[in-house]
């Protein structure tokens, strides 16, 4: 069975939005340690999808691209899980976007067409990034990622979660019965992973993993413990790479605080279709102009303000 986990840099956001008190004192005095562990900045130093920087004092709107990464570590491997999530302070809201691994898009950087997975496997979170921005339409201005044991880590570091389980299933020795699961990191893999039972394949497993998000931001959200908040400090540590800075950290959470508060998930949807030997995931250019209208209302997009580059135009 293939690995199939929830994207842990959800859990970034929840302890960024969500901390305050105690915890937001002790990560600011560990500022040191963040920086050197987790900061990983990208090879390019501003988006083409964006005339102006996103400016976080001014409470712009701001985007991000969460990448689980099948691998030991957090630098290599493909992204079984990738996430979109914009965050919009002006109406205190949430959007997320699951964006199935075996979507077939083309590959920037490459000039072929591929499964959405494999970009980060190519070239990091750069070619990720530019990959999902072509196809929403829309600048990505952080990234996460975060590895498989940093899942099981994060879950724990916020006491465990609770879920809505639709049908009773086993996985991995475990038995999620139907109705209400509380969860500790194992279990939340497990449950997590689960999708040749359902019927609804990749979609069932992605919904499992907002549940999951979901959970984790509920629990980070009620914590006040130092105990609790070193415990959310040392998962994302060990297990977590991102561009965002300290200091943006810091302004996330002074700024951004109440769009935890409104969420919004999505699931681009589309049909598989074997081509060479391969399965794919084939979505309908109807449904991405969708899916990307969304996103780009979310972000208080002009239809001027993104740069479409003659050779997307000429593929149109």
């Amino acid at each position: 069975m293939r690995k199939a986990f929830i994207i842990l840099g959800s859990v970034v956001l929840v302890f960024l939005l969500a901390v305050g008190g105690y915890g937001f004192y002790l990560y600011k005095s560990v500022q040191s340690t963040v920086d050197s562990e987790m900061h990983a900045p990208l090879e390019r130093t501003t988006t083409e999808k964006r005339d102006i920087e996103v400016d976080m004092d001014e409470q712009d709107p701001v985007s991000f691209l969460l990448l689980g990464v099948d691998a030991d570590e957090s630098t290599t491997g493909r992204t079984d899980t990738m996430m979109v999530v914009t965050l919009n302070p002006n109406d205190e809201s949430m959007k997320i976007v699951s964006l199935p691994r075996d979507t077939r898009m083309e590959i920037v950087g490459r000039g072929f067409d591929d499964k959405v997975n494999h970009a980060y496997a190519f070239g990091g979170p750069d070619m990720a990034i530019a990959t999902v921005e072509n196809y929403f339409d829309i600048p990505i201005d952080y990234y996460l990622t975060v590895n498989m044991e940093g899942f099981k880590e994060m879950v724990d570091s916020v006491g465990g979660v609770t879920v809505y389980n639709d049908s009773s299933f086993d996985q991995s020795g475990y038995t999620f019965d139907e109705g209400e699961n509380f969860l500790d990191g194992d279990q939340a893999l497990a449950y997590a992973r689960m999708r040749k039972q359902d019927t609804r394949g990749d979609l069932g497993r992605n919904d499992r993993q907002r549940q999951i998000v979901a959970g984790m931001i509920k629990e980070g959200a009620s914590f006040s413990s130092i105990t609790r908040a070193e415990s959310i400090l040392d998962a994302m540590g060990n297990n977590m790479l991102t561009n965002l800075q300290f200091n943006e950290m810091v302004k996330l959470q002074q700024n951004y605080l109440g769009a935890r508060h409104d969420q919004e998930t999505y699931e681009i949807e589309g049909s598989g279709q074997t081509i060479d030997g391969i399965w794919y995931l084939m979505v309908p250019e109807e449904e991405r102009q969708r899916v990307s209208g969304e996103l780009r209302a979310h972000l208080g997009l002009d239809d001027d303000s993104v740069v479409v580059n003659d050779e997307e135009e000429e593929n149109e």
